[in-house]
């Protein structure tokens, strides 16, 4: 019997990559899963890793008149001749383009996965514009379902669309693999070896940040709030690990400065598995003033670390404050500053949140909770057609 082909499409590849780990492999067992993004390295890895056929797009992440179109038409013409049952996209540009692609290419179940929303941190003309991409997005899609309670409330606040909104198990897009993410697979010794190459000491508490390095994610009052705490506290130290975005996002020049000549903040840049150094931390922070449902604050959770994270969207649906990490303010680098220094001062505290930081993640939010509900979706909207 010949199965039903469902695209799947994210305008980087690096989204199909690393957010949808495991997944594409899993639903390639009952469907024929193509996967559609930008070419280059990380679609690669998809078609290797996965196992599916993939088909290159070139989609801009930023707004781009012309450059849109021909991905436009490029995504109809190849909707066309694919013939899909199912598309199902994830990140705002792919978004757009699929549904409205898909709509004009006839495909009957046009998903779109919201794993976060761009205009709430915008203001003035370009949030109208980006209200009213999600607004047309919403309005060619035939499903829709936002990553977690907060991205669904703001749909709803925003009057972003009438048409109801699901959320699949419990918000997150991918899950968790918790044998892959457990610190039992890290020993002592590996632990103290990367501290070493990274300079930090047996005693010094180490805080790490793991994404982009960019003003969205909160990484300017990250670096104003360490700063202050580092001059009271010089036996702690901060890992970052991510690139800056120059051209989309830049940091503050003061930041860059502070960066590179802090020798208690460690940029370690890019790496494609972060276990390694969540095991020898001791605090995930997360400043960001946005996030869909963010995997860093589940990965760090499965390998036994708190989080301190703003009160934003998916972020607060993850930490339970006093808990499992600390909720603090956003755009607030002495919120920040005051976090550090409270689980400074306090490692009882710190030891408390650990004991229950893995424990959460496993009863919500493991892969096999998350490539379940999704596979009862595709099934129920087939047999709905």
């Amino acid at each position: 019997m010949k199965k039903v082909k469902i695209i799947r499409s994210s305008t980087v590849a690096l989204s199909l990559n690393y957010l949808l780990k495991g997944q594409l492999r899993f639903l390639n067992q009952y469907f024929e899963i193509v996967a559609v993004s930008g070419s280059g390295s990380d679609l690669d890895e998809v078609q290797r890793r996965e196992d599916v056929r993939v088909i290159p797009v070139k989609m801009e992440r930023k707004i781009s008149v012309f450059k849109d179109i021909v991905s436009f038409f490029n995504l109809y013409f190849t909707f066309i001749r694919e013939k899909p049952l199912i598309v199902h996209s994830i990140t705002p540009k792919a978004g757009l383009l699929s549904m409205s692609a898909a709509y004009f290419a006839g495909v009957p179940i046009r998903m779109h996965t919201f794993t976060g929303l761009i205009f709430p941190t915008h203001t003035g003309f370009k949030r109208r514009i980006l209200i009213g991409m999600d607004k047309l997005l919403c309005l060619f899609a035939s499903k829709i379902y936002p990553e977690g309670q907060g991205v669904k409330n703001d749909l709803v606040k925003y009057g972003i669309t009438n048409k109801p909104l699901k959320i699949l198990a419990n918000g997150n897009v991918n899950g968790i693999n918790p044998d892959y993410f457990n610190p039992e697979k890290f020993n002592e010794e590996q632990n103290e070896s990367l501290r070493s190459s990274l300079n930090i000491l047996k005693d010094e508490m180490l805080f790490i940040f793991v994404g982009r390095l960019v003003r969205d994610k909160g990484v300017n009052e990250l670096v104003a709030g360490f700063k202050k705490c580092n001059a009271d506290f010089p036996q702690v130290k901060l890992l970052l690990l991510g690139l800056t975005e120059d051209d989309l996002d830049p940091l503050y020049p003061e930041t860059i400065e502070e960066i590179k000549n802090n020798k208690s903040i460690i940029a370690a840049g890019f790496v494609t598995d972060v276990r390694a150094y969540l095991a020898i931390s001791d605090v995930l922070i997360l400043p960001s003033y946005r996030e869909g449902f963010p995997n860093v604050v589940l990965q760090a959770g499965a390998m036994g670390l708190p989080s301190i994270v703003t009160d934003i969207n998916g972020s607060n649906e993850i930490i339970t404050n006093g808990e499992n990490g600390l909720i603090i303010e956003v755009k607030n680098e002495k919120a920040i500053a005051d976090a550090m220094e409270l689980l400074i001062r306090s490692p009882s505290i710190i030891d408390s949140m650990k004991k229950n930081a893995r424990k959460e993640i496993i009863e919500r939010f493991t892969q096999e909770i998350v490539w379940d509900a999704i596979l009862e979706e595709y099934n129920m909207e087939i047999r709905n057609v």
